[in-house]
């Protein structure tokens, strides 16, 4: 529950358009411009841009009074919705309500169908008008001005436009999302078959919702207040404490809603104590199973302690329930949302990806103290790192429950603006990592507040053996091992050359120089059909080191403590697999995370995006545990990889790696993807592609052969939600 200021949204602008008079008046004493005005296609355009100015101005004002409208209907349909559920007023009286409101909703969608295609129209043509050399000519000159310093007084020209409401609300959309939400709406028969279902409950837990309030303006805090009105499951109590808000009428509105409702129970504080201190009265005053966190802003869905209850009683011992949310703006669209992976620990480590809705086991959460003053902004992220500390009962709902607000003053739209939440994050994950005996030092990205690296502290070095296998390629091989030994800052280590029956002379001639001048390269011959897991296996018994690094030889080291890094990772004993972010040669990402169902098997996360950019919520820049990694680069403790059995050999060329990692997993190990540690790689240039018949047949039977052991093309994956597609690499929203 990130804590967020709060104020009324500023009134926009109009835009005011520009006539003739203005352009009169803004171009009079000099000679260029008087010249440029009195032509004949001055004054043709003056005249067409007047009508047409005064047309897109009726066009917006018409699409300004139909948003009104539709916005009107929509709060009185929603209104009705509501009261429907909860029974406040009688069926009859608010079918026909509801019946009039949505008629009066149609007519609004309606006219702004209407509307809206003269105003595409309209700004189409104005943006043809801006192309022609009399508006260049008019450009040019106000440019020239400002920087002269003569700035325009009176009315800025019309194709500057200036904040208008009808046209914030469609460039402001998230179609995709808008479509998927429509499909996975909850509908009165959804509630009507949670009704029915709620008798049929084995554990009916009572939550208790925290809600902390400080000054919230009344619009945003009643809507809040009837979410939770609205619930589906009845099994709940609100907690709502003022932390001494200076404005009376919150308390007024608090004690109001709590003489109708009892389950509201309120609590007025005598002074202002901030949110952790506020949080902590709302605790005290809960007496519920679980404590669900909310904010004195959002809002929550219809069935979302509905979802919990299922939860619950779907994993009796589950201690922390999260689930997926989006964002809400002030028009009400709904955008932004953050589909999240089942229990990522080490994704955890990165951002606070838990968040929105959080519920916690009461109990558990008084044991760990409660909220920490000192902590306010992550107040809700340092609870749930001490939490999870004491139970790995974690269950994700794959659903979007909590509608986080979106407001000029809100974290959700301003993060620039809480610095000290960001502070307090640092702090609380410092805290973290000496509680768990894993010391490290937190990192920041100025780009990107709210995320961390964690880089450990090296407890258990060891030498690491690069595994290598090849077959030719010298040139390639000879790229990667300058790279590793002219780039590398860790030096305890060593690289077995797997000769894989290389017959090129000049290969042969680069191989054995580099044994022969560099004693940490080790050439072992191994002359047999390819077969990748085979070759890796072998390397791994003629290696030496306490962390086996496979690596191909058509990779290039670009970060220096790459090894370190790794290492790092591979030491902690929760860890089994250790990825890295591999790049082709123009910075676009090659690997960055492997997800499992892509294509029917897997996919690489991400790929072709800029290796710079944030990709989905971060996930991009931040170390995250995903179901596997590529074995290109891959580093992983001696004892797992013998533990495991080393690569199955019957997976000769494809998915070996995949099936390796599946199997890490399985054993209770996390795979991690590390975005700070970063080589480019050249794919495929060893092996080449599936280009023969018999290529192709024996990828196919490895395909078959992950599908029937794994489940691949059916199988969710943990780390990668439900909700996103299975289609792509990119994350975006499933249909």
């Amino acid at each position: 529950m990130a804590e967020k200021a709060t104020s009324t949204t500023a009134t926009p602008r109009k835009q005011r358009p520009l006539t003739a008079e203005h352009m009169d008046t803004e171009d009079r004493g000099t000679g260029a411009n008087e010249q440029a005005a009195s032509s004949p296609d001055a004054e043709r355009w003056r005249g067409l841009s007047e009508r047409l100015a005064a047309q897109v101005e009726q066009a917006r004002a018409d699409a300004a009074q139909a948003m009104r409208q539709r916005d009107d209907a929509e709060r009185k349909l929603g209104d009705l919705r509501v009261r429907w559920v909860e029974g406040r007023v009688a069926l009859s009286g608010s079918e026909r309500e509801r019946q009039s409101a949505e008629s009066e909703l149609a007519r609004a969608r309606s006219h702004i169908t209407r509307t809206q295609p003269a105003l595409r129209e309209a700004r189409t043509i104005l943006e043809s008008m801006q192309l022609s050399r009399f508006w260049k000519l008019r450009n040019a000159w106000f440019a020239l001005k400002h920087r002269l310093g003569r700035h325009p007084s009176g009315p800025q020209p019309f194709w500057v436009p200036e904040a208008d409401p009808a046209a914030d609300f469609w460039e402001g959309r998230d179609v995709a999302y808008e479509r998927w939400e429509l499909a996975h709406r909850v509908g009165l028969s959804d509630v009507r078959r949670m009704r029915d279902l709620l008798p049929l409950l084995a554990l009916r837990p009572t939550f208790s919702i925290l809600m902390p309030v400080y000054n919230t303006p009344q619009k945003y805090l009643r809507a809040a207040i009837e979410s939770v009105i609205a619930q589906v499951y009845p099994d709940w109590e609100l907690c709502i404490v003022d932390d001494a808000s200076p404005d009376p009428e919150v308390r007024e509105l608090i004690e109001d809603y709590a003489r109708d409702e009892k389950r509201i129970k309120p609590v007025f504080r005598a002074s202002n104590g901030h949110i952790a201190a506020t949080s902590n009265s709302a605790l005290a005053a809960a007496t519920g199973d679980f404590v669900v966190l909310f904010d004195h802003d959002d809002l929550l869905t219809v069935d979302a302690l509905f979802e919990n209850a299922l939860a619950v009683n779907r994993r009796p011992d589950v201690d922390v329930i999260y689930s997926d949310e989006d964002k809400i703006d002030d028009y009400g669209r709904l955008r932004d949302p953050y589909f999240k992976p089942d229990w990522s620990p080490d994704s955890l480590l990165s951002r606070n990806y838990v968040s929105h809705l959080g519920t916690y086991r009461r109990s558990l959460v008084e044991r760990a103290g409660g909220f920490r003053v000192g902590f306010e902004g992550s107040q809700d992220y340092d609870l749930v790192l001490r939490v999870t500390e004491l139970t790995k009962n974690v269950a994700h709902i794959p659903r979007v429950l909590y509608h986080w607000r979106v407001h000029p003053e809100s974290t959700a739209s301003a993060r620039g603006q809480k610095d000290y939440a960001y502070e307090a994050a640092v702090r609380a994950l410092h805290e973290a990592l000496e509680r768990r005996g894993e010391p490290g030092r937190i990192e920041t990205h100025d780009r990107m507040p709210g995320i961390y690296t964690i880089r450990y502290a090296l407890r258990r070095p060891g030498r690491v053996s690069i595994i290598m296998p090849t077959r030719d390629h010298g040139d390639d091989v000879d790229r990667c091992l300058r790279s590793i030994f002219e780039r590398s800052t860790y030096q305890d280590f060593e690289v077995v050359l797997v000769d894989n029956g290389t017959r090129d002379r000049a290969s042969l001639h680069t191989f054995g120089a580099w044994a022969e001048r560099e004693p940490r390269v080790k050439v072992v011959p191994y002359d047999v059909p390819f077969n990748f897991s085979r070759i890796n296996n072998f390397g791994a018994q003629q290696s030496s080191g306490e962390y086996l690094l496979l690596l191909n030889n058509d990779t290039e080291v670009i970060t220096p403590d790459w090894i370190e890094a790794m290492v790092e990772q591979a030491q902690r004993p929760s860890i089994g697999a250790v990825g890295a972010k591999l790049l082709y040669d123009d910075g676009t990402v090659q690997h960055a995370g492997v997800i499992i169902g892509l294509g029917g098997v897997a996919g690489h996360s991400h790929k072709y995006f800029p290796g710079d950019a944030p990709g989905y919520f971060g996930t991009l820049q931040t170390v995250n545990n995903f179901s596997a990694v590529t074995a290109a680069c891959l580093m992983v403790r001696r004892a797992v990889f013998a533990e495991l059995g080393g690569f199955d050999e019957a997976l000769q060329i494809a998915f070996n790696d995949v099936d390796f990692c599946l199997r890490v997993q399985a054993a209770g190990y996390y795979n991690v993807y590390l975005p700070h540690v970063e080589l480019y790689h050249h794919e495929s240039r060893s092996r080449g592609h599936e280009d023969t018949p018999a290529k192709q047949a024996r990828f196919l039977g490895e395909l078959r052969t992950m599908q029937a052991r794994w489940s691949t093309d059916t199988m969710p994956d943990p780390h990668y939600s439900v909700n996103l597609t299975r289609d792509t690499e990119d994350f975006s929203i499933g249909v």
